[in-house]
């Protein structure tokens, strides 16, 4: 069985580290878990890696968050995956940093790489991993807290969250989402 996983972010050296690319953070733990290497392709860097008979595709789009959708339905028709068994793992300011909640469906939450990725693939129907960033911004602020780095004082809990985060996603292509929010949403 095979599945895409799609971390979203923004490319470039000045969103490296930042709120915003916990998508793309949360893919890199896992593909290093493996030694798998991203390599440049169309809209995305991608890589994959096998687990337990199954293969998981692993996508950054290049495409910046806003626009992610046009990356993850070519990869989607390109692997020849159905949208049944993708995963999308998404920065949310909703969420208390480092706080995960895994859903099997659902609308974007105001969050744009979400709304695009429905527009584009024209359903809601897909799985999402949502990854706490925590919302102190001041009011009109939200982009640079966003697009802001981790705190030197939150950065070790972050990564060891990122790493819960990361077993969630092998969680889910082995024992489904239904179990892995059992197991990983009230933690």
């Amino acid at each position: 069985m095979k599945y895409l996983i799609a971390g979203l972010g923004n490319i470039g050296e000045q969103y490296a580290g930042t709120r915003h690319n916990a998508g793309f953070d949360i893919v890199e733990e896992l593909a290093s878990r493996k030694e798998s290497v991203f390599q440049s392709g169309r809209y995305a860097w991608h890589t994959s890696l096998k687990f337990k008979g199954r293969e998981l595709v692993l996508i950054k789009p290049t495409t910046y968050m806003n626009l992610s959708g046009k990356a993850v339905r070519y990869w989607l028709e390109k692997e020849n995956i159905p949208v049944e068994q993708l995963l999308v793992v998404v920065d949310d300011i909703a969420l208390p940093p480092g706080e995960l909640r895994m859903k099997k469906k659902g609308g974007a939450g105001g969050h744009n790489g979400l709304e695009d990725i429905i527009a584009i693939l024209g359903t809601e129907e897909f799985a999402r991993l949502r990854f706490g960033i925590g919302d102190q911004y001041l009011r009109g602020r939200q982009a640079d807290f966003v697009l802001s780095p981790w705190e030197p004082e939150e950065r070790d809990a972050i990564r060891e969250r990122m790493k819960i985060a990361a077993d969630m996603i092998i969680s889910y292509v082995t024992i489904g989402p239904e179990r892995t929010m059992t197991l990983f949403n009230k933690k």
